[in-house]
């Protein structure tokens, strides 16, 4: 999301790989992603980072590439056996024992300490986002690297989650782990509202990244969530309430690690492949489905915002940037347009498969379960909307935690490493990260496919009907793959 970016350009030209070459094809893409845009914000981790250096690429070949790419994906399944696709996606490999949860409480208290450290160094530290460890660890090390951490290998927050120990130890001394449970009814709405809140200060506050305003935010977050715990349990709040938690859990279903539990508390680690454990996830309620689809269009919006297109839209000149704070009503429409338009957009297409096949099951339960194949295209866009600011401020991130009070301290001998901010910058690179980011777009969108049409074959029992009931969600992938290579191509001006 934005602020990452936006330190990102501090610290090197941002990577900008126009289209300006694609001749007619791309013009009528663009009238397409412009009559689509309402729809952008649906799978669409989009564009990279704030770009100002200019490469031309081929971006047509891209784009089309990609398109057919994740359609034939889509066609190819029709003629592959179901039973051999589960086979594969049911492959393991053992890679050995693991112990219990006798680390949970010991990482979950040194991340506690690590928190209240980078707070202090927030209110007390450096006034500069990219020598204060704060911004860089919440925005950069947390939202960026561990989001992809998690989809890549499972849930390590659950390890490290600040708010675990803490828990714990007062549980203890309180006598009993909850006060009150919470109710079924009310779901995951409280984590979606305190997502959207948290979008709201990322993405349009005027100043997200400075470290006393984020000190506060953080301290203010912390202990309301803390709070909620003690009342309603720890993994009660967690799953339903907790954002961070909630969202983290549902990217970790991506993870290509897989841990069994035995009554003892240990386990064996299997390898299984990206996506596999998807289909064994329950459908998530509708709060659940929106606040997986509201993640999404908040960072697709943050890649809008910024385009030359978003700026004529609202009839101002790009080249003049106005600010964050000029835009801050605009921006606000736009992020909760976005997220209402995903919404409409996604259960119109579940509803549309689902009377193509004649289906009776329940629209919230349907579209809870094909939910999770969006989970592929979060990481992909992620990835690619982040690349280019975790190369950089991921540098500065390790100066920053080796003297977090700008004191002269060299904790972990980084303090005076040197910034490489050209790994983001120059055309070899331009070339490099266009391509990683296009890849994985591509990829994202085919594993998507693939894991939606076993959802489905699972769900309708035929190969038949669950290759119908995925033709409407596929043609919106088909065209969010074109979106998204739009996106990282197409010139921004924030």
């Amino acid at each position: 999301m934005g602020p990452s970016e936006a330190k990102a350009s501090r610290g090197a030209p941002p990577i900008k790989l126009p289209s300006g070459n694609i001749g007619r094809l791309l013009r009528q893409g663009f009238a397409l992603s412009c009559l689509l845009a309402p729809l952008l914000p649906g799978h669409a981790f989009a564009h990279a980072s704030d770009r100002g250096h200019v490469l031309l690429l081929p971006t047509g070949h891209y784009i089309v590439g990609g398109a057919l790419a994740v359609a034939a994906s889509f066609f190819v399944l029709f003629f592959v056996w179901a039973e051999a696709l589960e086979k594969v996606w049911a492959a393991r490999l053992r890679l050995g024992g693991i112990s219990g949860e006798a680390l949970r409480l010991p990482l979950s208290l040194i991340s506690f300490v690590v928190l209240a450290v980078l707070v202090a160094a927030g209110l007390f530290g450096s006034r500069d986002p990219l020598s204060n460890p704060l911004p860089l660890t919440i925005w950069t090390l947390l939202w960026v690297g561990l989001t992809l951490i998690q989809g890549l290998f499972g849930n390590f927050w659950a390890w490290i989650n600040p708010w675990y120990g803490p828990w714990r130890i007062v549980s203890a001394v309180l006598g009993r782990a909850s006060l009150l449970r919470l109710p079924a009814l009310i779901g995951m709405w409280p984590a979606m509202a305190l997502f959207l809140d948290f979008a709201w200060f990322e993405l349009i506050y005027p100043a997200p990244d400075d470290p006393g305003r984020l000190a506060w935010a953080v301290t203010i977050y912390w202990t309301f969530s803390f709070v909620m715990m003690l009342i309603f349990g720890f993994e009660g709040w967690s799953r339903r309430g907790e954002f961070l938690s909630v969202f983290f859990g549902m990217v970790a279903r991506f993870g290509i690690l897989v841990r069994t539990r035995s009554k003892d508390g240990n386990g064996e680690l299997f390898l299984c492949l990206p996506g596999a454990k998807l289909a064994g996830t329950r459908a998530l309620p509708l709060s659940g489905t929106l606040f997986l689809l509201f993640a999404l269009a908040s960072v697709s919006f943050d890649g809008l915002s910024r385009t030359f297109f978003w700026f004529g839209l609202n009839g101002l000149n790009p080249l003049e940037y106005p600010g964050r704070t000029a835009l801050i009503g605009t921006n606000s429409v736009g992020l909760i347009a976005a997220c209402a338009a995903l919404a409409a957009v996604f259960l119109l297409c579940v509803l549309a498969g689902e009377r193509l096949v004649g289906s009776r099951h329940a629209l919230a339960g349907v579209a809870g379960t094909f939910v999770w194949s969006i989970v592929p295209i979060a990481l992909a866009y992620h990835f690619s909307h982040y690349l280019a600011a975790l190369l950089v401020n991921g540098q500065y991130a390790l100066v920053a935690l080796s003297d977090p009070f700008s004191l002269g301290w060299n904790l972990f001998g980084t303090a005076h490493m040197p910034v490489m901010a050209a790994i983001a910058a120059g055309s070899d690179a331009a070339w490099t990260i266009w391509n990683a980011q296009a890849a994985a777009i591509v990829l994202g969108h085919i594993i998507a496919v693939l894991a939606a049409h076993r959802l489905a074959f699972r769900l309708h029992g035929t190969a038949r009907a669950a290759f119908l009931s995925q033709l409407p969600l596929t043609v919106l992938m088909i065209a969010y793959t074109v979106l998204g290579l739009w996106l990282l191509s197409t010139p921004t001006a924030a």
